[in-house]
């Protein structure tokens, strides 16, 4: 009997050397809280770094929302399809500009330079660009030929020019030196560390300096003018983040890299990124399901929802901002005191009222009609998204405050239909920031939106995700990422 087992034993011997070794489950699951741009990053990136787990690894995403995207988000007016959230991607968004071929979106080009702006102090356009139109079709049409708008925008930056003078070169330079050292997030993995620290993260590339002072101390020594400082930059932060040029310098380096040339999005909506990642990294998605807490139970993770259901979960990722939300942490964890920036976004379809901006004609009025920082103005821009005809057009509107119908009734002439968005957009941002961990629990609970105290974009969160995900990999499954 001996003998028989011995051939068996050897047997069962070599196949036992013969397996790799992991210290990894043989099953696991991680479980992502937020289908936005940040937790479908993350699940995407673990699934392509490392596919060989993928059969033993089950990744659950929890959406309280009945849709995913996050802080992305589109509306419909007038059977037209506009972006409501996070709106324009940056030429250089190597990670959405990968996503975008990965999930054959379309990209929605970027629109004519020859729209025209005005920024205006409450009384009166203190600058305004031209632009020029024609009530009679044809004329109008020739007006729209590619050398007509290239010529309209050479005028345009030359009055930009004779206003603000080389201070604009400053701030490009300003703007490309901050783009530049955000690129080394891009580098191959092998060359590139896995950050456990948004201030190591950040010291890495060369950025953290920036998070330390303010955008105003910025470019002053930059050397940029006041003038432009006052007016251009404040408008550019006022839009982008609500804020103004006392944010801290990170984020108003974003904020200006944002309103550069060749800004782009996809046509039918940015949140098809998300949806596309969630749809290919094969996830059990949660939707309409808030989770309420989680437990460190040692071994795992217990998360509890307000439907009444318990998920056990091996790994755990916060991919949604903390700041507002009511998630118990069991035990408690502990992250710096963080408000977020409400941006209130109002979409109109009607008419401007010339009166309101001392003007005769609606025509007259710019298609971004821009604001310096002044707390008794009542809004932050007013855009034209698209114009129906000469009588109607879809307008958005960003505001610190929500618009009240009196006041919309005094800008407007015409209001045929309005739908408010109140978004708790982004942090509010002040110079030193003080960052969350990625890892909030010394274990295998992390923090995506950490990084979003740097500056916040979907770009971003894409770029946090990415590292999480090989923090992910090298923790808790002891894997290396390979490019």
């Amino acid at each position: 009997m001996h003998m028989l087992l011995l051939p068996l034993f050897f047997t069962f011997l070599n196949l036992s050397q013969s397996q790799p070794h992991s210290d990894a489950p043989p099953s696991s699951t991680v479980c992502i809280i937020g289908a936005g741009i940040g937790g479908s990053s993350v699940a995407h990136f673990i699934r392509k770094y490392s596919p060989d787990i993928t059969p033993t690894t089950k990744i659950q995403v929890f959406e309280r929302n009945s849709i995913v995207g996050g802080r992305i988000a589109t509306v419909t007016i007038a059977g037209e399809t506009f972006e409501a959230g996070a709106s324009i991607l940056h030429p250089k968004n190597l990670h959405a500009v990968t996503y975008t071929k990965l999930l054959n979106l379309k990209v929605k080009e970027p629109g004519s330079d020859s729209l025209s702006l005005g920024i205006w102090d409450g009384n009166k356009f203190v600058f305004k660009t031209i632009e020029i139109s024609s009530n009679i079709a044809l004329i109008d049409k020739l007006l729209k030929l590619p050398f007509i708008e290239n010529l309209v925008s050479l005028v345009n930056s030359g009055l930009m020019f004779v206003r603000y003078g080389f201070s604009l070169f400053k701030m490009q330079n300003f703007v490309k030196d901050a783009v530049d050292r955000f690129r080394k997030y891009y580098e191959e993995t092998s060359s590139r560390p896995i950050f456990e620290t948004v201030d190591e993260m950040l010291k890495w590339s060369g950025l953290f300096n920036l998070t330390t002072r303010t955008l105003q101390d910025e470019l002053v020594d930059a050397g940029l003018s006041p003038l432009l400082i006052n007016e251009l930059v404040t408008v550019i932060t006022r839009i982008n983040y609500g804020q103004s040029v006392y944010m801290s310098g990170l984020g108003g380096a974003v904020s200006l890299a944002g309103s550069g040339g060749g800004l782009w999005s996809i046509e039918g909506g940015n949140f098809q990124m998300a949806a596309g990642l969630i749809n290919r990294s094969e996830v059990a998605l949660h939707l309409q399901e808030e989770i309420k807490s989680v437990a460190d139970l040692g071994d795992y993770y217990e998360l509890n929802s307000t439907k009444g259901n318990s998920y056990i979960c091996d790994v755990a990722v916060v991919a949604t901002p903390l700041d507002e939300l009511n998630i118990q942490f069991i035990p408690p964890i502990s992250i710096p005191e963080r408000k977020l920036q409400h941006t209130h976004a109002t979409f109109v379809r009607g008419l401007l009222n010339p009166v309101y901006f001392g003007l005769k004609a609606a025509a007259k009025i710019p298609d971004l009609v821009a604001t310096l920082e002044d707390p008794k103005l009542p809004f932050t821009s007013i855009s034209v998204l698209k114009e129906h005809n000469e009588e109607e057009s879809t307008y958005k509107i960003f505001s610190r405050q929500p618009m009240t119908d009196i006041l919309l009734d005094s800008i407007f002439s015409v209001r045929k239909e309005t739908i408010r968005i109140n978004w708790a957009a982004y942090p509010q941002y002040h110079a030193p920031e003080i960052f969350a961990p990625f890892i909030l629990d010394g274990r295998h609970l992390y923090y995506v939106n950490a990084f979003e105290n740097a500056a916040s974009t979907m770009e971003i969160s894409a770029v946090a995700a990415e590292n999480i995900a090989r923090l992910i990999l090298s923790r808790y499954f002891g894997k290396e990422v390979n490019p």
